[in-house]
């Protein structure tokens, strides 16, 4: 079970979010999903204790969480009874025999051990986009498109400064390989669930054999393997949102926002927990980076453009590093916010169909492309993937106006990168 804040009335803050969310997909909320935990709130938590045989003391504590957990991770486990067949268990809870059968690979329906284990979908989609993307939910995330889509490959490229583990997700078994992030930048979190829901999609469309954005998903599984980092930096996306909100990390983060005070904190953070900006940690004209960061007066640890004391310092960017060295990418995304553009150039650098790769993707989306500013212009994930592979690799900047986005614009932004994310998957083909 994840780590849970207990929480009673009067409570705020994104753990309230997923009370909420998990009471409004139990059918016992139709309030705001605000994270405030307020009269209604209360209301429909001791009405779902009452229904669960728990406690009604209206107070999310462990055993009520534990009940919970199913309606955020959007599948639960049922051992097959006498009688029971796919069909009975799809009507009994909403589900269907397809997606039982996804699920649970192997599977013979026609007979059903009794006493077998099953893994048994819930009728909703596992990504939300009403609540903040926290790193707890996106381990809550995890856990269900893996249980419901054995087919997706969830294991860890590293930790975190404080320990928490750099989700990697793959799926495909194409010799095509390609990688998608996210949430270098704390703030720019939203980022974050736009490649979940993605994966969501084309993982729901590879099980039905049906397409994303009018390709065959199957076919684009066939051919290629997609690895996805869907939150690079999910220590300084805890503060951003909310999740972490006391303790030395903390502690130490308001002392360096203290810093610099003309920084919103914490909502203009975009550094890792020890005030480094993931996205200038790569070596690729790091120390021109360096010049143009301490020129601006970003020379200690900072919410945002500090560059570190050396290229790869820092656990997070290191691990996306790493993990592209082990590898053999024809193509990266790197998303951010905010401008609706797509930059495609570093330097001099001309990788082959970079450019008209590049026109492709503003094309099915709307966005702009354009070259990156010089101010931003050096030490990125996409400036040192270009640098050291001649490969096409881009930088998405999502949404409009000030990071963090409001969640209001997700469904706007994932519509105009379907078809980039789509396209991605065999553009160097």
């Amino acid at each position: 079970m994840a780590d849970y804040k207990i929480l009673r009335q009067g409570a705020r803050g994104p753990f309230v979010q997923l009370l909420q969310l998990a009471l409004t997909r139990a059918g016992f909320y139709s309030g705001s999903i605000d994270g405030a935990f307020g009269p209604r709130t209360y209301a429909s938590l001791r009405a779902y204790q009452n229904a669960f045989g728990l406690a009604p003391d209206g107070v999310a504590g462990p055993l009520t969480w534990a009940s919970l957990e199913s309606w955020l991770t959007g599948y639960f486990f049922r051992t097959v009874r006498p009688g029971d067949t796919l069909y009975s268990l799809a009507r009994a809870y909403g589900s269907t025999v397809l997606a039982l059968e996804t699920a649970n690979p192997g599977l013979d329906p026609l007979r059903l051990g009794v006493g077998t284990r099953l893994t048994v979908p819930r009728p909703f989609d596992v990504v939300s986009g009403e609540v903040a993307f926290t790193p707890a939910y996106l381990d809550l995330c995890v856990r269900g498109l893996a249980a419901r889509y054995p087919f997706i490959r969830a294991s860890a490229a590293g930790s975190s400064v404080m320990g928490r583990r750099l989700h990697l997700l793959t799926m495909g078994s194409g010799s095509n390989q390609v990688f998608y992030n996210a949430a270098h930048h704390a703030n720019e979190w939203i980022t974050s669930p736009l490649l979940m829901k993605f994966l969501e999609k084309y993982a729901k469309s590879y099980a039905l054999g049906s397409t994303v954005f009018g390709q065959s998903a199957r076919s684009l599984f066939e051919v290629t393997t997609l690895y996805m980092m869907p939150m690079v930096n999910p220590d300084g996306v805890a503060l951003v949102t909310g999740e972490l909100e006391d303790g030395p990390y903390f502690e130490r983060a308001r002392q360096i926002g203290a810093d610099y005070p003309a920084i919103a904190f914490p909502g203009g953070w975009k550094a890792n927990i020890n005030g480094v900006d993931p996205n200038l940690q790569y070596p690729a004209g790091w120390n021109e980076a360096r010049e143009i960061k301490f020129a601006q007066g970003y020379v200690t640890p900072a919410p945002r453009d500090y560059v570190g004391a050396a290229p790869l310092e820092i656990p997070e960017s290191r691990a996306a590093y790493n993990l592209t060295r082990k590898h053999d990418f024809t193509l990266t995304l790197s998303y951010h916010t905010q401008g609706r553009v797509i930059y495609w150039k570093y330097l001099d650098y001309l990788p082959p169909d970079s450019y008209e790769i590049a026109r492709r993707f503003a094309a099915v989306s709307g966005y702009a492309v354009e070259l990156t500013p010089t101010a931003s212009g050096y030490a990125g994930y996409k400036d040192w993937f270009i640098q050291d592979y001649d490969r096409p690799g881009y930088t998405i900047e999502a949404g409009v106006g000030t990071a963090p986005l409001p969640l209001s614009q997700l469904p706007d932004i994932y519509a105009e990168n379907e078809g980039i994310l789509t396209l991605g998957l065999t553009a160097t083909l």
